[in-house]
């Protein structure tokens, strides 16, 4: 017979985006320095480029909470709301990607940067410098801003991002765990947020301690 297995709930694991909490390494040493360096940034509005969950957010927030700043998708940026978002003197526009965002908008919301002499940090998962513009104006505007890149992180720092995605979940794993899991995933910190988040309601729905045993046993049974 088989036997039961706990329903796991999709629950919500509080994440500190505060930036003591930022885990440090040369692969996004630059995009750091970006931030504890401000206000003596190289413009008035810089880009952040990485891949999914290499850290924009984090450091963003970071930012924010240094700078005052307000926080907006780049979706959900309108040309009539660009001054009452910018009213503190600082703000954060994330997840830019072509195509994906009112062209008037920011170009608008660049203008005012630089009459109020005021700060923006825009994330993406790339460069400005490989999109089309409807305004052409726009599109020179971006492509001449500084952009400060996040790369894939090095296994160091994907070790220590595996300890704390873990400790987000409340789980103390032992080491044999993180070295199991990290040599068995592709390095991106979307990977590793994913197979966290696996290992975790699999242990929960089997109602077992998180082993490397059970581990390489989730593993093995979720390859193709």
């Amino acid at each position: 017979m088989a036997v039961p297995r706990q329903l796991a709930l999709a629950l919500a694991h509080a994440e500190s985006f505060a930036r003591e909490d930022f885990l440090s390494s040369p692969c996004n040493a630059a995009a750091l320095a970006l931030i504890d360096v401000w206000p003596a940034w190289p413009d008035r509005a810089v880009v952040l480029v990485g891949p999914e969950g290499a850290g924009k957010s984090h450091l963003a927030a970071a930012w924010a909470d240094m700078a005052g700043a307000r926080l907006v998708s780049a979706r959900a940026l309108e040309q009539a709301a660009v001054p009452a978002a910018l009213a503190t003197g600082a703000l954060v526009v994330e997840d830019i990607a072509a195509g994906g965002f009112d062209e008037r908008a920011l170009f608008h919301l660049l203008n005012l940067v630089r009459e109020e002499h005021a700060f923006v940090l825009l994330t993406a998962r790339t460069a400005p410098v490989t999109w089309p513009f409807a305004i052409r104006d726009l599109g020179s505007r971006l492509k001449a801003l500084p952009v400060v890149a996040l790369a894939p992180p090095d296994d160091a720092l994907l070790r220590a991002v595996l300890v704390k995605l873990f400790a987000d979940r409340q789980l103390m794993v032992d080491e044999s765990i993180i070295n199991y899991v990290a040599l068995r995933i592709e390095r991106s910190f979307a990977a590793a947020r994913a197979v966290v988040a696996q290992l975790d309601t699999e242990a929960m729905r089997a109602k077992r301690p998180l082993t490397r045993a059970l581990a390489a046993e989730i593993l093995r049974a979720s390859q193709p």
